[in-house]
């Protein structure tokens, strides 16, 4: 029955498409950024139908300011509209054969990839990382769905022992309904498949509210999931502007039909949301801030250490929520840690556009985002700390800003006592390995952590002292499919990718056969 259920639902939706969506564009139609037109869609999608709304708002291109487009800007009645869709397809397909649920997850992943080259230039036109960097983002974006098509299928029950000989105990897995899915813009396609991929194949459907700055990219994975067959109402968008964030974000967060939440972003944020969370006692996962130590021993390899430090710090021009935020390097390697380093910063380094191929950091997302990274140096430098190089906006103007490396930084600079979200690296001396632990482990966040150590028995202390949620040794950066991503303390709750990713989307449900 659920596999009529599905055929009929495909096919509906591949009608659909034939009288809603426009016909494909010709290859030379592009915009000036190079955007192809058959996948740049401006309206919401909301039980398989782009949805226009009066109002729209503008989405930027974060390098020239630029207006790359409006976007319908959706509100608490379109979201609700978006919930009830995704209520409404939930059944059918959450009784599908997971292997039905598989080879949906897989198109998906295959029209990523036949489609990779355009999706990445929407992220760089709207997020300004550069054209290589959200190459790599969507390749990492479409691995999730590759790994939850694959994940679908390895959702099982239990049966465990009775003590009563005439009973049998059995332990089912099922889908906990609609997820609200909140995602930020500085990864505005991974963020999404990475909670979409394990939702979908768990038999969840969605609703997906991407960050106002980067709305475009979850539009088109709307569109190439209505071209994978995905039943309408599976995957729902509902764009909307900063002005109306706070009322979708409530809706999402209170309707009794929202089963199940998650958020990536700020801490504040997502406290907020836990909040209206509370009301209906709804599934939360919360990926949120981090401020990432990366510890430098006396036994490291420099070399290694300041490859993995470039790599951890200025990926996405510092705007990352696992990104360094401290360098803490022991008294006997620091001079030579921060020589070599100020030197691969001015060597490795380009500020550009992000869609000219030298470019290795783009503009920050915003002026709002610039203005931070200047507010913490300032404060750092009137407290004493040495700027080695940067240290103001770059000569491109707008929301570009050099690469900064500051020395002679302490604990009490406000860089070193919140996330900066930008390209600034402050170096902290210490001198013993508990000294080093105390400080990575005052804050109260413990997302990531990172240190390079050649001391075995130490590589094993520090590891199970660090007080994050992933560590990184003798590496800077550790995020893949396979791996479980989340923190500690005021990180977030819950995990995701991996084997684990997908738990977050089942409800555990305890069945007693007795008569036996």
């Amino acid at each position: 029955m659920a596999s009529l259920l599905w055929r009929r639902a495909a096919a509906a939706a591949a009608a659909r498409r034939r009288l809603l969506l426009h016909p494909p564009a010709p290859a030379a139609r592009r915009s000036s950024w190079g955007l192809p037109a058959a996948l740049v869609r401006r309206g919401g999608l909301v039980g398989g139908r782009w949805l226009e709304t009066p109002a729209s708002f503008p989405v930027q291109d974060p390098a020239s300011g630029e207006e790359l487009g409006r976007v319908a800007d959706c509100g608490a009645a379109e979201a609700r509209a978006a919930v009830r869709a995704a209520h409404e397809a939930g059944a059918a397909w959450g009784r599908l054969p997971a292997k039905e649920r598989s080879v949906c997850l897989r198109r998906w992943y295959e029209l990523m990839m036949e489609n990779k080259e355009e999706l990445a230039r929407i992220i760089t036109a709207e997020n300004g990382k550069p054209l290589k960097e959200a190459e790599g983002e969507i390749l990492y974006s479409a691995s999730f769905l590759e790994w939850f098509a694959e994940e679908a299928r390895r959702v099982y029950g239990d049966v465990i022992p009775a003590s009563a000989k005439d009973r049998r105990i059995l332990v089912l897995k099922q889908p906990v309904g609609v997820a609200a899915i909140i995602t930020p813009w500085n990864f505005p396609s991974a963020m999404i498949t990475r909670k979409v991929g394990a939702a979908l194949a768990a038999g969840c459907t969605v609703v997906v509210k991407p960050a106002e700055d980067t709305p475009l990219s979850a539009l088109a994975l709307g569109e190439l999931a209505n071209q994978a067959g995905i039943p309408a109402g599976v995957y729902n968008v509902v764009p909307c502007s900063r002005q109306q964030t706070p009322a979708v974000g409530e809706v999402l967060c209170t309707d009794p039909l929202v089963a199940k939440i998650s958020f990536t972003g700020s801490t504040a944020t997502g406290k907020i949301l836990l909040k209206h969370a509370a009301g209906t006692v709804k599934r939360v996962s919360m990926e949120l801030g981090g401020h990432a130590p990366f510890i430098v021993f006396d036994s490291a390899n420099v070399d290694r250490a300041v490859a993995g430090a470039l790599a951890s710090k200025y990926r996405n021009s510092g705007q990352t929520c696992v990104c360094t935020n401290r360098f803490l390097v022991q008294k006997g390697i620091h001079d030579k840690f921060v020589e070599k380093f100020a030197e691969a910063i001015k060597r490795e380094l380009h500020v550009g556009s992000g869609f000219d191929a030298k470019t290795t950091q783009g503009p920050l997302i915003n002026e709002k985002a610039v203005e931070k990274v200047e507010r913490h140096i300032s404060d750092a430098v009137s407290q004493g700390a040495s700027i080695v190089t940067g240290g103001k906006r770059h000569s491109l103007g707008k929301n570009f800003f050099e690469p900064t490396l500051l020395s002679n930084v302490t604990t009490k600079m406000l860089c070193t006592q919140e996330e900066t979200f930008g390209p600034l690296a402050p170096v902290i001396k210490f001198e013993t390995e508990a000294e080093a632990v105390a400080i990575a482990n005052a804050a109260d966040v413990g997302l990531a952590g990172y240190f390079y150590s050649q001391d075995p028995a130490q590589i094993w202390r520090v590891a199970e002292q660090l007080e994050v949620g992933m560590v990184g040794v003798n590496e800077g950066i550790v995020s893949s499919v396979e791996s479980p991503f989340g923190g500690v303390k005021q990180s977030g709750l819950g995990r995701e990718g991996s084997k684990y990713g997908i738990d977050e989307y089942l409800e555990i449900k305890y069945v007693c056969f007795g008569g036996l």
